[in-house]
């Protein structure tokens, strides 16, 4: 029987393709609120089927079940999955026939959360918002174009395919990666430019899209000419202009608190501690189930009543697989296949 319990701050992970016992026990801490997925967790779709109805049956209301599937080099689904290109890919498309290419952005978006759904994954964080500047490694061909209004239009047209099959979209990584040269998974990146600058290139596409987000993941960048905290623990970030010049209303995910942009903070604890003073409402940890057991011991976070609302809302669609249009599916994978093809 699902044990009756709101949805916490937490969202952790599990090790492979079916829960073990003591993550059985993790997933019920009243502190846990979702689950990420990586490919170690995928099989097929059946097994997958099977993992997230396990999931959601744990618990009512069901935890949520997300996952980081972008599409090109960020994709953790593969076999008897659709390839997804990368959003640099759509970028490049969007230079010779600019209609066509926001026509097939909706049906990508439409293909990526379609398929996630109908096998129980309830959210992908995704698009990448940031700007491909030709610096950062880690963000590349991740990114949609260097130029913000492409960025905007395609990520709009993906987010009204993700939203059409039933999927929310998470903007990242706020309020830009694309400058900063270093990979935020190993190491602290900092971006030296001012806010002004930063206002008027990397947030132009959160601008645009701001009302149509359900979620937003900050960066692990330090804006070292704007405020000295990284902006996943920077309350002028995430309060002052997401939330107040950008209006922002939808949830607040940090990334993944053991990367190392995040590590100058302190241990797990003062990490996730330091996002939620911020203005988080849900921290991510990952690969590591000790640090997330650590905090779910030693973590008693004061949540807002605005926070707990956010939280609730994002579990809303947490209801298990939907069945999506057949018809339409399949003609929107035949345009992606389609596309994919010409990128061999």
């Amino acid at each position: 029987m699902a044990k009756e319990l709101p949805l916490g701050p937490v969202i952790c992970d599990v090790a492979g393709s079916t829960l073990a016992d003591d993550e059985r026990e993790r997933l019920q801490h009243p502190l846990v609120g979702g689950v990420i997925l990586f490919a170690r967790n995928y099989q097929d779709p059946a097994q997958l089927s099977a993992l997230t109805t396990e999931i959601h049956a744990l618990r009512t209301p069901s935890l949520p079940i997300t996952v980081d599937h972008e599409g090109g080099r960020v994709q953790r689904f593969r076999d008897g999955f659709t390839r997804i290109p990368s959003m640099g890919a759509l970028g490049l498309a969007y230079t010779t026939d600019p209609e066509a290419t926001i026509r097939l952005a909706t049906q990508t978006g439409f293909v990526l959360g379609g398929e996630l759904r109908t096998r129980g994954v309830d959210l992908s964080f995704a698009p990448v918002l940031d700007l491909d500047y030709g610096r950062s490694a880690v963000v590349g061909d991740r990114a949609f174009s260097g130029d913000p209004v492409v960025v905007a239009r395609l990520a709009e047209a993906l987010v009204d395919g993700l939203n059409g099959a039933g999927c929310g979209a998470v903007g990242k990584h706020f309020p830009g990666h694309g400058w900063a040269e270093v990979d935020s998974h190993v190491a602290t990146p900092e971006d030296e430019r001012c806010f002004e600058a930063i206002w008027a290139s990397d947030i132009a596409p959160y601008r645009h899209l701001i009302e149509r987000l359900s979620g937003v993941m900050p960066a692990h960048v330090v804006y070292r000419n704007v405020v000295p905290s990284s902006a996943g623990f920077s309350e002028f970030w995430l309060q002052d202009v997401l939330r107040g010049r950008l209006g922002f209303k939808g949830v607040i995910f940090s990334d993944d608190l053991t990367m190392g942009g995040a590590t100058r903070v302190g241990d797990i604890v003062a990490r996730v501690m330091a996002a939620q003073a911020a203005g988080c409402d849900m921290v991510l940890i990952c690969n590591r189930p000790d640090l997330a057991d650590e905090v779910l011991a030693r973590w008693r976070p004061d949540l807002t009543e605005a926070c707990l609302g956010r939280i609730a809302a994002f579990g809303a669609d947490a209801t298990g697989a939907i069945p999506i249009e057949a018809a339409g599916l399949a003609a929107a994978r035949d345009a992606v296949r389609s596309f994919v093809a010409t990128l061999a």
